[in-house]
């Protein structure tokens, strides 16, 4: 009898754990519900090194009031009865054990705790012989978070449960915002899944949701079955629904299959295989729509993709990303931003990857798809097959550090001449330093060699051109400190001055050739570079010194940035004369100058300030502002504005407002101060409750193609430890809005 009453009774609850499955429940937090009736711990919680041992493996203390031994056929305990196991705790006023039936049967209220669960019973009775128990007006909760229902009736026969009229819901008892209810589950803890049948979601006590018939998980492991749908609309594809369906195929693989109906294109089949082994791992995935219905697109479209990693040891792996879309059109038709139909080029890389003390190097290839109708056929990057890359570093005194840079490309092109490109680069450095100083003198020698196909060549053209010329940089800088009193505590300011010499000689280089070389974005770290071009194409002659310093203020409390503050400029001794077409002019003097600057007042307000000064033309070339501010119980609002010379210049404003403990205001808006128009804007609302939110949110932004609007509705609804429906909502705002999610 002793252990069949302690059974872990709360296994035949499956109605919690079938909706606990999907997601972890949060801890119990009702302060949005008035006067919640939560079931109070009947005991305190055990330890957890107690929790964790198997009960079975202890021994049952009983202890009662009174104990009747009298009768030779029955023992009975009575008045305040208790049994303990381990961490699992019965109280009960009065139970009868019968020996040779081998059964028991309490009277008066049941309650039973553990480290996961309480609950109370208006009886309990078992049958040790058909191991068997059967409770009767079952009411539980969950300890560690707020899940909790009742039952009329609950039975037990081994492995096997049946639960009559159970329910499971994480809002209060007698405040139901939502409910699930069964008018019977059967549940198998062997095999850990239950059957519900007659099973109603009701909101607000109206039902929203019946299934007569549905199987569930009722523990954590993976299992095959529905996710939560996503649901929306939006004027390019009509209403929007897509059903995920998992697929468990063993243990280290799995799948997902996603088809997603539209109503104005048909019917999309998504599909994601994972997959895991001793050294590998990766993700293939893709959808396909056959025969868009939407005018002008009536073909077959698709997208498909593989992320693969193999190790290969402790230095060496293989890795694959490899990426194909049917169409130029497809991510402006079927992403829901403007940063996803923006994309223009679709990478495709495979490579064999090592790195070990001081080295690193790899062995790939690489190719471009376009993947947007405004990148003209031919214009796309040339394809790298393969490239060759090593980096390595050594130290030969405490001195003296001696490296190589080396690179190997083939050049291939589907409309364009290819060729093959060498580029080799040793340098010899010497780190001298102290605590508050350091001066880095650094010699290099490049050289590069072209191979070129015909098609490159001009009429008597090197067809194997090659370029070779030392790099002279001296990079020296210093660190200053101070302290100082600012009202109750202490700050610490610092001083930090750098200076950095580059000389590289010129070299004519307009018969060289472009493949993949172009001129670097100016900023704060291009004030430090040895070349103003990405790849080795082009190397950029300098005669030049870059000034620059930083001062930041911390707090000596905690180490905490409070101010950042730098300005530099670079000084040529000869202008630059290496360019490529497209580059931006180049000064006689100097370089803009760069000023950078962070502020950070306590933890709820940051400030950032970057800005680009040309002093010869009298203008500015960049400037930004960027600004967050936090307030109350989760209000945020991002301010930002953008501006470089002849490109863009925007404004940006996002917000989460509180207006209460259950409203919140949602919104961004992107502008573009240049054209005059709206780039993006986004208005939602969101209601929550204790266990129930609701958001619905507005989102009009600009297809880049055509410059035609968008517009989407999305409505998601979110069951407090369960799950939710609709669309995902969290992403899209993570995307709108600076730190939405943190």
């Amino acid at each position: 009898m002793r252990r069949q009453a302690l059974r872990l009774l709360p296994l035949c609850l499956a109605i919690a754990g079938a909706a606990r499955a999907q997601d972890p429940a949060p801890a119990a937090d009702w302060a949005l519900c008035p006067s919640p009736e939560g079931l109070p711990l009947f005991q305190p919680l055990a330890d957890p090194a107690t929790s964790a041992a198997d009960p079975a493996t202890l021994a049952t203390d009983i202890s009662a009031e009174n104990l009747d031994v009298s009768g030779r056929e029955t023992t009975v305990f009575e008045g305040d009865v208790e049994l303990r196991r381990g961490g699992q705790w019965l109280g009960t006023d009065k139970l009868t054990y019968s020996h040779e039936s081998e059964r028991f049967v309490t009277e008066g209220q049941v309650r039973f705790q553990d480290d996961g669960i309480r609950f109370t019973a208006d009886q309990a009775a078992g049958d040790q012989k058909a191991d068997t128990i059967v409770l009767d007006g079952v009411q539980y909760q969950f300890n560690q978070n707020a899940g909790n229902g009742r039952a009329d009736r609950i039975t037990m026969r081994g492995d096997l449960g049946e639960m009559a009229g159970g329910t499971y819901s994480t809002c209060p008892p007698g405040q139901r915002q939502w409910e699930f209810s069964a008018s019977r589950i059967d549940v198998d803890q062997e095999e850990a899944m239950g059957t519900a049948r007659n099973a109603t979601l009701r909101l607000g006590g109206v039902p929203v949701l019946w299934l007569p018939y549905i199987r569930f998980p009722t523990d954590d492991r993976r299992r095959t079955g529905l996710l939560s749908p996503k649901i929306g609309f939006d004027d390019r594809n009509g209403f929007d629904y897509e059903q995920p369906v998992y697929l468990n195929l063993a243990p280290n693989y799995d799948a997902t299959l996603t088809p997603r109906w539209m109503a104005r294109r048909g019917l999309m089949l998504g599909a994601q295989f994972r997959y895991l082994t001793a050294r590998s791992r990766g993700e293939i995935e893709g959808t396909w729509l056959g025969n868009d219905d939407e005018p002008g697109r009536g073909y077959d479209r698709g997208v498909a993709s593989l992320r693969h990693t193999t190790s290969l040891g402790p230095n060496w792996y293989a890795s694959a990303d490899l990426n194909h879309v049917s169409d130029v059109f497809y991510f402006d038709d079927f992403n829901d931003s403007l940063a996803s139909t923006s994309i223009t080029l679709l990478p495709s890389t495979a490579g064999l990857y090592g790195r070990g003390y001081g080295w690193t190097a790899s062995l790939s290839a690489q190719r471009w798809q376009i993947a947007n109708p405004l990148v003209l056929p031919g214009t796309e990057p040339y394809r790298r097959l393969p490239a060759a890359d090593l980096r390595w570093n050594k130290a030969l005194l405490p001195w003296m550090e001696f490296g190589l840079q080396a690179e190997a490309v083939r050049f291939d092109h589907e409309t364009l001449a290819g060729g093959t490109r060498v580029d080799l680069r040793p340098t010899l450095r010497l780190p001298f330093g102290g605590a508050a100083w350091y001066a880095t003198p650094e010699f290099s020698w490049r050289y590069t060699s072209w191979s070129l196909d015909g098609g490159l060549l001009a009429p008597g053209a090197d067809r194997s051109p090659t370029r070779s010329l030392p790099i002279t940089r001296f990079d020296a800088g210093a660190f200053f400190e101070r302290e100082f009193a600012w009202g109750d505590g202490r700050l610490l300011q610092t001083l930090e001055p750098r200076l950095v010499y580059l000389n590289v000689p010129y070299r004519e280089q307009d018969d060289l050739p472009l493949f993949d070389t172009q001129p670097l974005t100016f900023s704060w770290p291009g004030l430090f570079r040895d070349n103003r071009f990405g790849g080795a194409d082009r190397q950029a002659d300098a005669d030049q010194v870059t000034l620059a310093v930083t001062s930041r203020v911390l707090d000596t409390a905690d180490g905490r940035e409070r101010l950042s503050a730098s300005l530099g400029r670079i000084h040529y001794f000869d202008p630059p004369r290496v360019t490529v077409p497209g580059a931006p002019p180049l000064s006689d003097d100097g370089s803009a100058w760069v000023a950078e600057a962070s502020l950070t007042l306590g933890q709820r307000w940051t400030l950032g300030l970057a800005q680009q000064w040309d002093p010869d033309r009298e203008r500015t070339n960049l400037s930004a502002v960027r600004s967050q501010w936090r307030f109350g119980d989760g209000g945020l609002v991002n301010a930002a504005y953008r501006y470089r010379a002849d490109v863009l210049e925007q404004g940006d404003l996002s917000f989460v407002v509180p207006v209460n403990d259950r409203w919140r205001l949602l919104g961004r808006w992107n502008y573009s101060l240049r054209d005059r128009e709206t780039l993006e804007s986004l208005a939602g609302v969101e209601w929550k409750s204790c266990c129930l939110a609701v958001r619905v949110l507005a989102r009009e932004y600009i297809r880049e193609f055509g410059g035609d609007r968008n517009l989407g509705i999305y409505l998601e609804l979110e069951l407090n430890g369960v799950g939710s429906l609709g669309r995902d909502t969290a992403r899209l705002l993570d995307d709108a809005i600076l730190d939405y999610s943190r």
